[in-house]
């Protein structure tokens, strides 16, 4: 499943810059040219990366910062902040806000592909582990394929464990529909957004007592915590 980076900058040759050696590197690229078109989407989606201008011709970049910072959906997207602000005191403005890493212009196309690249590594999930504790009742073995509802094994189909799979992979993340769709079938998928809908329902009656750790986010997706 490709990672999709939302990049908010408002020059378009930059924009095709930016975008052209994203898809490159093998990313999905959800371009925006207004900090408000930006916040739509997000109101929607929940992206893997954002790359952020800092100087848009609507909402100031910090600002936009902020509000990502503040929503409990949104809070743990990595954020490079680029802009044409070199002085120091707007560097560690930027990352005391929340932003993970600043990148001025002008730039090398190169350097801000491996600083993505870094950032998303250190948000991997960490998959080493062979077992995924949620709560004190439900525990994913990833090495045996099973799962657990207090001690007792519940027979999920393989797609109800991809989904819990997926869902656990980052506890507290929202995961999109879409991007719940894209990891069962990729580009493959010849299915509607509700068929997730009807998994989720399906797997939160087989764990009974843990159906309250998935949570829906109205209008975005869900997420698993516990």
């Amino acid at each position: 499943m490709k990672k999709t980076i939302a990049l908010i900058e408002d020059e378009p040759d930059i924009v095709e810059l930016i975008s052209l050696h994203l898809t490159k590197a093998g990313y999905a690229v959800k371009a925006f040219l207004s900090g408000a078109d930006f916040l739509a989407f997000l109101d929607k989606r929940t992206p893997e990366l954002i790359i952020l201008d800092l100087m848009l011709p609507d909402i100031d970049g910090l600002e936009i910062c902020k509000l990502i910072r503040k929503r409990d959906v949104t809070a743990g997207i990595p954020i490079i902040m680029l802009t044409a602000k070199s002085e120091e005191m707007d560097k560690v403005l930027g990352l005391e806000i929340g932003a993970d890493d600043y990148m001025t212009k002008p730039f090398s196309t190169k350097e801000l592909i491996a600083r993505v690249k870094a950032l998303l590594r250190r948000h991997e999930p960490q998959r080493s582990l062979k077992k995924i504790e949620i709560g004190d009742m439900l525990t994913i073995d990833l090495g045996k394929y099973e799962v657990l509802v207090g001690g007792k094994r519940v027979e999920l189909t393989p797609t109800e464990f991809k989904i819990l799979e997926l869902l656990s992979s980052k506890k507290g993340w929202v995961f999109s529909r879409e991007q719940i769709l894209d990891h069962l079938w990729g580009t493959e998928k010849a299915v509607i957004d509700r068929t997730v809908d009807v998994h989720i329902r399906h797997l939160r009656e087989k764990i009974g007592e843990a159906a309250h750790l998935i949570k829906n986010i109205r209008g975005v997706g869900y997420k698993i915590e516990g």
